[in-house]
């Protein structure tokens, strides 16, 4: 028999509850409490919350830190314990089943008073990591703390709802009746909102709210990025993100599988610190594959948060000289009244195309855009080339998936976008032209942190003469970039051909 070495941490080898319950890795973890000062793990009053417990290893690795560190203050190894477990650390559990996992990982017993629990100072079976069962708060049919939609999610109570407790409150401090030095952790990401296909709420911007409320020393939570910019249920947390200057480090992820293998996150993951006493510019990591940037700089300088530091000085050349932006003339969602899943009709006078082809379409059953019907279209798909937003293998994107000029007396459905309407075919060329430059398209990335483009996503993209044929060689001279910043776009955005 050959002896093996290899004995893995459980809680890195643990399934996913979900794709939006994902569990922290050890090794995550650690690196996200590497952010946090040397000095907490000698001070027996700090106190610790994680607000949305799914294994307890953000619990278990400050119980480790703080058992060596406090070794000079309390020499007494059981007594050190049973303070570090009764009187700093404190947990909050998303479901039953999570609480009784996290209770296993620090009190090595599902019960805190068990005999085989670490600690000897609970007379109660919960220990400081509690779950109770929450109601949602139903009005019009929606959770008005949460969003949840009432027909997916008012059910027996023998059922798990995801009625989080510590966001379904107006007064989180009353939960514990106590000040935390540090809120930390990897809360629920998302619940669907009964909405066409997958459509979902995003909840773990409600954490994060919630964590800034209680107004403790620091805050560290890792969250989908994909609030850098905005979007559904967003906006306003963006804004209040991005304003935020106590946010003093943010690690950004562009592919979540770099942090939990196996799973796809859109638009990749995130985590940060945000330091009570702080003020000032925020430092930035970027890290993609083997590649790691880092910049240090205001996040609120655009309306969207640029991911990568090198890209900041283009964009900043290219507002400076833009009178108008392309945003001002794309349509908005159903640019001619006609939801995804409009086929073509039997007969009719237009032509609609749609995501499998084309087909006659009345003009009288169109509802919106009416004024677009007889002009040259350029239209491209509201689905961006790349899965989940993530580049490619090599780093680079391509970003537009279909585009297409459309003659006057075509239509189509919500699937694309109009980018532009002319009375001229060679001015919808022209435009069909810039949109497939790398410059148009790198502009264009700057707010995909997910698959999906929207009008909002062409907000730094300026609008040229069409009757001009524009190419990247033009475009760089116009803007006066330098080399080096020709290369970075060069190396993020692939050919269009």
């Amino acid at each position: 028999m050959t002896n093996s070495s290899h004995n893995p941490d459980v809680l890195s080898c643990i399934a996913n509850l979900s794709s939006d319950e994902v569990f922290t890795p050890p090794d995550l973890a650690n690196q996200m409490l590497d952010l946090l000062p040397v000095e907490l793990w000698k001070n027996p009053n700090a106190r610790f919350l994680d607000p949305g417990c799914k294994s307890g290893i953000f619990l278990r690795e400050i119980a480790k830190r703080l058992d060596k560190g406090l070794e000079s203050k309390i020499p007494n190894r059981q007594e050190r314990i049973d303070h570090i477990m009764q009187k700093q650390l404190y947990g909050m559990a998303i479901t039953e089943l999570t609480a009784l996992i996290s209770r296993r990982s620090l009190y090595c017993s599902k019960k805190a008073n068990g005999p085989y629990s670490v600690s000897t100072a609970f007379k109660k079976e919960e220990g400081n990591i509690i779950y109770h069962s929450q109601d949602h708060t139903w009005k019009k049919g929606r959770c008005t703390f949460c969003g949840a939609n009432q027909a997916n999610y008012s059910r027996d109570n023998d059922l798990e709802t995801h009625a989080y407790k510590f966001i379904h409150t107006d007064n989180p401090e009353e939960l514990y009746k106590m000040k935390f030095d540090v809120i930390i952790g990897n809360p629920p990401y998302q619940l669907s909102d009964g909405g066409f296909g997958r459509s979902a709420t995003p909840i773990y911007n409600e954490f994060v709210t919630q964590a800034i409320k209680m107004n403790p020393r620091y805050i560290v939570m890792i969250i989908p990025a994909r609030w850098f910019g905005g979007g559904k249920g967003l906006d306003e947390f963006r804004s209040c993100m991005l304003n935020d200057r106590r946010l003093k480090k943010l690690v950004d992820f562009e592919d979540s599988s770099e942090v939990f293998p196996g799973v796809s996150v859109a638009g990749g993951i995130c985590y940060f610190l945000w330091d009570k006493d702080y003020q000032g510019s925020c430092e930035i990591v970027n890290i993609y594959r083997d590649k790691q940037e880092i910049s240090e700089r205001d996040l609120n300088e655009f309306s969207t948060f640029i991911r990568k530091g090198l890209a900041v000085p283009i964009i900043r050349k290219i507002i400076k000289d833009m009178d108008t932006s392309i945003q001002s003339q794309v349509s908005s969602y159903k640019p001619f009244g006609l939801r995804t899943y409009v086929t073509p009709q039997e007969s009719g006078d237009l032509t609609l195309f749609w995501q499998k082809g084309e087909g006659p379409f009345k003009r009288r059953d169109v509802t919106a855009g009416t004024d677009l019907i007889d002009k040259w279209k350029v239209i491209c798909s509201r689905s961006g080339s790349e899965h989940a937003g993530n580049p490619g293998s090599d780093g680079r994107r391509r970003v537009l998936a279909r585009t297409a000029v459309l003659p006057p007396g075509s239509i189509c459905t919500e699937t694309y976008l109009v980018v532009g309407s002319y009375d001229t075919e060679t001015e919808a060329n022209n435009l069909h032209s810039y949109m497939k430059t790398k410059l148009f398209r790198f502009l264009l990335s700057q707010f995909m942190y997910s698959h999906g483009i929207t009008k909002d996503s062409f907000a730094y993209i300026p609008v040229l003469d069409m009757h001009t044929t524009w190419t990247d060689e033009m475009l760089y001279r116009k803007y006066d970039l330098n080399q080096d910043e020709i290369d970075f776009i060069e190396s993020v955005i692939r050919p269009m051909e």
